[in-house]
């Protein structure tokens, strides 16, 4: 089970310089495993809209979440509190601590390009790690 962080989305979507190593890994799993956190699936639509590719978000939504099996998680309110307590511990600013809070709330393993998690207990794995 894996919380997909947005970069890792975003890297495929952008044809960037690890797009292949995300889109070998999204083919490979089963997306029944995947989740993404509402504070990671707002950024896309922001980037994508951005860049005047709102038919990859339509598509993305569309593949993902409503024909697909990605599963939208969120924290609570009282939840806040875990997030302040990571950044504080683990120095994360308050979207990796939200992410981290969300992946220790639901036991979830990270997957990002971001090195900030690997300063915590649970660190990440990249997609070309998992197997």
């Amino acid at each position: 089970m894996y919380l997909i962080d947005t970069n890792i989305w975003l890297e495929r979507f952008l044809d960037q310089a690890r797009a292949e190593e995300v889109g070998n890994f999204l083919d490979r799993m089963p997306p029944e495993g995947f989740f993404i956190t509402d504070f990671a699936f707002h950024p896309i639509g922001v980037v994508l809209s951005k860049l005047n590719r709102k038919d990859a978000l339509l598509r993305f939504v569309q593949d993902a979440f409503l024909e697909g099996a990605v599963s939208l998680i969120h924290l609570e309110p009282e939840d806040i509190h875990v997030v302040v307590r990571m950044m504080e511990e683990f120095s994360l600013d308050f979207d990796d601590a939200y992410q981290y809070s969300a992946a220790e709330k639901y036991n979830l393993t990270t997957v990002s390009f971001d090195s900030d998690f690997d300063r915590t207990p649970r660190g990440r794995k990249t997609p070309a790690e998992i197997k």
